[in-house]
């Protein structure tokens, strides 16, 4: 999945050739510079056309060999850029789910305009104490032998204030079956259903309520967030996508445009809400 990202395969472009530059300017070619850094020369030539990514000593050995040492700070930056824009959710909650949540407040703080498409539980800004309790248990059992659920729930529950805090629009696009998709009891379940009909009445939060229908013009897709038009943040099965070249950005903007388009809001969502939560009985 690393490799799908053409995010991911530019940032390590653009660092390869920056790389090769400096070979260039160093009067070397690739042989000089392996044997000055003690490596096999086709290390050098799999580095410079970005098929391996340098380790952060690589490319401090690389800027020493080609006397370019004051430029190692900047490109090993680069690197970290191009290292971030794909995490394992194994890296990505190394620190415990609590600090993950917590992480990602500063983006939900600088954000003015959300939009938010769920195909397999509800959004996190819209879920209750209980039911983000629930979903979290059961990352933690699956991914991690931390037991930091209680912290991550208060993290998220801190940062659910942003849709009451400031000028910024949500909005939310849910597919239907995600109603009915849960891993709590149904007692949490009508709870959480009922805080979505709460949450609809919002004037800054507009939920859409994708329907179940035999065709349909835009497939289900993965989940993903767009903050303002600068970032989109897609969840895998793997791991955690970060996508900030604009064409990609574009490119899941013009889906959720399509997807909206299917939905359903106000009165009508709420009744497909209230559908739900009265089958749980």
């Amino acid at each position: 999945m690393q490799s799908a990202s053409s995010s991911v395969r530019e940032a390590r472009r653009v660092l390869a050739n920056r790389l090769r530059e400096l070979v260039r300017d160093a009067g070397l070619d690739g042989k000089d510079l392996a044997a000055l850094c003690g490596w096999h020369p086709s290390k050098v030539s799999r580095i410079s056309t970005a098929k391996t990514q340098p380790s952060e000593e690589d490319i401090r050995s690389w800027c020493r060999a080609c006397g370019a040492e004051d430029q190692a700070a900047d490109l090993i930056a680069s690197l970290r850029v191009a290292e971030g824009a794909w995490l394992t959710w194994r890296r990505l909650e190394r620190a415990g789910l609590k600090r993950s949540q917590e992480e990602r407040l500063p983006l939900y703080q600088r954000t003015r305009r959300f939009r938010s498409y769920s195909v397999w539980a509800l959004p996190g800004l819209l879920q209750t104490h209980q039911y983000t309790e629930d979903v979290l248990r059961a990352i933690q059992r699956q991914r991690m032998t931390v037991d930091d659920v209680a912290g991550a729930v208060a993290a998220r529950m801190e940062r659910t204030r942003v849709l009451r805090e400031g000028q910024r629009v949500f909005a939310f696009l849910i597919e239907e079956p995600v109603l009915r998709n849960t891993l709590s009891n149904p007692e949490a379940q009508e709870e959480q259903l009922g805080h979505l009909v709460t949450l609809s009445s919002l004037p800054n939060v507009s939920i859409g309520v994708v329907p179940v229908a035999r065709q349909r013009p835009q497939l289900p897709v993965e989940n993903f967030w767009i903050y303002d038009n600068t970032q989109v943040n897609v969840e895998l099965v793997s791991g955690y996508l970060t996508l900030t070249q604009p064409s990609e950005v574009r490119a899941y903007a013009d889906t959720y445009t399509r997807l909206a388009g299917m939905a359903v809001y106000g009165e009508q969502a709420r009744a497909l809400i209230r559908e739900a939560r009265d089958s749980l009985t």
